[in-house]
Order: structure tokens, then C-alpha cells, then sequence
């Protein structure tokens, strides 16, 4: 089909390439190519007689897929899986006692005291000495998905730099010195859209051991300037913290540097961590809140929202209980990023305003950050072959910059339609979009 309509409109290389995204994406999206061409010929825009002219035509074809909400569907069969943290705490811990699953550690480390408690804590039937972490998280999955997420993990020591500064699809929340760092790589959760899954072949959890060497690169930084940084863009925290106890750890580290500021970005539904933490008003727990039908469909293994609600509040709860203080801002974000697109968004993400309104006493919310689903071209091509079937992956983005979005008209209209439901009902919010 792709050789057949490149042929029809005199492609150029660089035209048979976008044909083939396109064809790829309705195939993944259950859309009927055929029907598409004939409403080009209905519009006498194909056969074409040049180039020139073929260009138009494809323009038209990207047009009629790009801007129709069925682009995305929500009613394609999924395969369910248990979560293995958030509603679960124990999750991970039990599974690991299963047989086939393995623990990787590097040498280097195997005698370290954090590798052995945690290596005690999980019980892995099978304990495997490695070179180097990259050595596994670059041999992939054979099913080409996160079939390797809940079966295995990895032990490694973090070396080179330690901190970055923030990406551009990254919302700084007016910082100027905004900063984020990885003592995890890869995620428990399996959500569709996720960068990860384009960085390396593997979605195997890799825990660096050496938080303390990020401790100290932090704190080189605080002598110049305050730091905000962000922990947990490349894993979720909150699922780990049975594991780790980083959470933990973290909300010690800063509670002892004035200067700095850091946010836990997570969608774990867990309420029995809050008596474990000390509390830190610079300690941001930002909380990603989605439909449920998103949820189901795009964010597998991750609680769904009344969860997600309910352990937001039991933080709210706890935290004014443990610091009563009299402030007004509790240390909560909502993060209503990355949006979706997909058939009635508006009512869909209406609804879930709703839920959040009514339950979630929003005058003690910090701020909201707002966002449509944005990616980097390098990963999105990397998932693009990966996972061919997703037709969230394969849908014809917009490239601008060096990152694939939704066409701007897509973007603004469903960032503008949250940040107004927030603003509407919550006066003076603090509303962060990515721009």
C-alpha cells in the first residue's frame, strides 16, 4: 500500500517516509486506509500529475488523520496485569520470591552493606554477577514490551556525572535553577506513552546504590546558588520505597538544606508510607492524575484514580496533623501531564476534574502543572520500533525542536481547557503550563 499511493502522488524519499508513518499509525489505530483513499480521489487529489501536487495530496491525507479525536482509541483489548505496586505494597517483594526471576549485581558492589540489605530484603531465588548495569538494560525484551518489568532488577553503583539540568519537555515551575537526577532507572509501572521505553531496550528497575555521591554533587551546587530538583523522572519513588527508602532518605537530606528544593513525581497509591517520612515543606509530592479510562488503557499496573485521590488526601491529613503550622500550601502538586488525546477527551478529563474537586481540598494544593503528551524524536523513533502496534506511539506528531507533540492546535485547545477548569475553580492557582 505504502509503494502503491507513493507512486500515485510521486513521492520523493523524504514523502515515502512520512506515507509509511502515516500507514503505520492507522494500522495500529484500526483505521481503514482504503476509505481514506478514496476521499482523496473523491477530492481529485489523487492520481496526481507531479510532485508539486502530491505534496497537497499527502498534506490532505496527514489532515484528515491528525485532527480527528478516533486518532487514538481507548477501546483496543489490553492485556491485564496485576499491579505490582501502589495498591500492592508488597508487590515486588513477593514476585521476586518466584522462580525466573533474577537479581543483578555488579561486582563491584556485591559486598556493599546497601546491595546486602537489599538483597535480603527481596529474596531473589537467584543472585547474578555482572560488568556493568547497561549490559542488561541493552539486551531488550523478546516480546519487544515491558514483559522484563516485575521479574528482574538490578544493583549498580551510578558513576560520571550525577546531576542534569532540566530538559525542555520538563516544567521548571519558574526555577531558574531546576535540576534533576536518577538514583533509579526504569519503572515498576508500564504506562504506554513513557520516555523510558525509548532510552534503552530493557524496562529492568536499576537501583544505584550510591545515593550518598548524589548527596554530595547536591550539596557542591547549593554553595552556588538553590538547587530545585527532581528525583524521580526516571522511575516511581513511592512504588520502590520498601526497597529503597530513598523517599526517606531524601526527605532528610533536605530538610537539612535550607537551599534546596525537591519534587517526588509519582502515581502510587500507597497511604502507609506518610508515618515513615519527616515531613519537609520543600519536599514536593506531585501527584500524576489521569482519567480513568486513560489510566486503563495507556497506564498499566498503576492504581487507578480514586487511589490515587484517596493517598493524596491521607498525605494532606498527615502532613497537616504532623506539622499544623497554620500554612495554607501543603507540599502537593496535582499533575495533570501528559494529557491524551483520545475520543471525548473534554468530557473525560471534565469528569476527573470533578472527582478531584470534590474530594481534594484543593485550597491546600501548592500548584498544578498542565501538559498534552510530548516526547524527544530520538526516543519516540526508538519506540516507534519497539512497539509498532501502539497507536498512541505511531500517531503523526508534530516535530518541533527536536520533540514530536500534537499538532499546536490539538495541544492548546486541551491545555487551555484544563488550565481553565482549574483556574475557574480554584482562584489565584498557581498553574504551570509547558510551553
Amino acid at each position: 500500500m505504502v509503494d502503491y499511493f507513493s507512486k500515485e502522488i510521486h513521492a520523493s524519499v523524504a514523502m515515502e517516509n512520512r506515507i509509511r508513518q502515516l500507514f503505520l499509525y492507522a494500522d495500529a489505530a484500526g483505521r481503514d486506509i482504503p476509505d481514506y483513499m478514496e476521499k482523496l480521489r473523491n477530492e481529485g487529489l489523487i492520481p496526481c500529475r507531479d510532485k508539486r501536487a502530491g505534496k497537497a495530496a499527502l498534506d490532505r491525507l496527514c489532515e484528515l488523520m491528525q485532527f480527528d479525536p478516533e486518532d487514538v482509541r481507548i477501546d483496543q483489548p489490553r492485556e491485564s496485569r496485576e499491579v505490582l505496586a501502589g495498591n500492592d505494597p508488597e508487590g515486588f517483594a513477593k514476585k521476586s520470591k518466584n522462580s525466573g526471576m533474577h537479581l543483578y549485581i555488579e561486582e563491584d558492589i556485591k559486598d556493599n552493606a546497601d546491595v546486602k540489605r537489599i538483597t535480603e530484603r527481596l529474596n531473589f531465588p537467584e543472585l547474578i554477577y555482572i560488568r556493568h548495569y547497561k549490559d542488561i538494560l541493552a539486551r531488550g525484551s523478546s516480546e519487544g514490551c515491558a514483559e522484563t518489568t516485575g521479574k528482574s532488577m538490578v544493583l549498580a553503583n551510578k558513576t560520571g556525572r550525577l546531576l542534569y539540568e532540566g530538559a525542555p519537555v520538563c516544567q521548571d515551575f519558574g526555577n531558574s535553577h531546576f535540576y534533576y537526577t536518577s538514583c533509579v532507572m526504569n519503572c515498576l509501572y508500564d504506562c504506554e506513552y513513557c520516555y523510558l521505553k525509548g532510552m534503552y531496550p530493557s524496562d529492568v528497575p536499576v537501583v544505584f546504590i550510591n545515593l550518598d555521591d548524589i548527596f554530595k554533587e547536591v550539596e557542591s551546587l547549593l554553595e552556588s546558588f538553590p538547587v530545585h530538583l527532581c528525583v524521580s523522572y526516571d522511575t516511581d519513588l513511592m512504588a520502590l520505597e520498601d526497597i529503597t527508602g530513598y523517599v526517606r532518605r531524601w526527605c532528610e537530606f533536605t530538610k537539612l538544606h535550607k537551599d534546596l528544593t525537591v519534587e517526588i513525581r509519582t502515581k502510587c497509591a500507597r497511604t502507609d508510607l506518610w508515618k515513615d517520612i519527616e515531613w519537609c515543606d520543600r519536599v514536593i509530592f506531585a501527584y500524576t492524575l489521569s482519567p480513568d479510562d486513560i489510566i486503563k488503557r495507556y497506564e498499566k499496573c498503576t492504581p487507578d484514580l480514586e487511589h490515587r485521590i484517596s493517598a493524596i488526601v491521607s498525605g494532606m491529613e498527615s502532613y497537616a496533623s504532623a506539622v499544623n503550622d497554620g500554612s495554607e500550601a501543603y507540599p502537593f502538586r496535582l499533575c495533570f501531564d501528559p494529557m491524551i488525546y483520545v475520543k471525548d477527551w473534554r468530557e473525560m478529563y471534565h469528569d476527573m476534574w470533578e472527582r478531584v474537586m470534590n474530594e481534594i481540598d484543593l485550597m491546600h494544593i501548592r500548584d498544578y502543572s498542565v501538559g498534552s503528551f510530548r516526547i524527544s524524536d530520538s526516543y519516540l523513533k526508538n519506540m516507534r520500533v519497539r512497539f509498532s502496534g501502539s497507536a498512541l506511539v505511531q500517531y503523526p506528531y508534530d516535530v518541533v525542536a527536536g520533540y514530536y507533540q500534537y499538532p499546536e492546535k490539538i495541544a492548546d485547545e486541551m491545555e487551555c481547557y484544563m488550565e481553565e477548569l482549574i483556574s475557574e475553580s480554584v482562584p489565584g492557582a498557581k498553574v504551570f503550563r509547558w510551553k
